[in-house]
């Protein structure tokens, strides 16, 4: 079963169960998916749907750092469990230990030892946490390895 059928599976059932939250969010996240299939003019695949369920993530982490400024404690939590409801349709998420893995390695591979050489060993890693890192961490941890 693909990605997208899995979405319409949940969102029947949520309306079913009168769940009107998690049929909201995979609403949402069904209307991102169409719109980004209109835009590009093709059936996305796993992957690209992957890639616009990580998007929707990311924008709601960068939603809760906002709410948290303008003290707004419901709506913080409202944002985390959006994100617990997408994440459930992502890969499984590295953690941080993970994720300095595949950078240390990296560095290794490419041979990088200055700053300048970022790019290098982002191209190396991004294939490898694409949909299961936040980029910020990903980026924040490459920098450290290499200053």
């Amino acid at each position: 079963m693909s990605l997208k059928e899995r979405l319409q599976q949940d969102w029947k059932l949520a309306m079913k169960e009168k769940d009107s939250f998690k049929s909201g969010v995979i609403s949402m996240a069904r209307a991102a998916i169409l719109q980004s299939e209109k835009t590009d003019g093709k059936v996305l695949d796993d992957d690209q749907v992957i890639a616009v369920l990580s998007k929707e993530v990311k924008q709601r982490r960068e939603a809760i750092s906002e709410f948290e400024k303008g003290n707004r404690p419901d709506l913080v939590d409202q944002a985390n469990k959006e994100i617990d409801i997408l994440l459930e349709y992502l890969p499984q998420q590295l953690t941080e230990q993970e994720i300095q893995d595949i950078v240390r390695a990296a560095v290794i591979e490419v041979g990088a030892n200055s700053i300048k050489e970022m790019g290098k060993v982002m191209a190396v890693v991004q294939p490898k946490v694409k949909g299961r890192a936040d980029g910020k961490i990903v980026s924040q941890m490459v920098k450290e390895q290499l200053m």
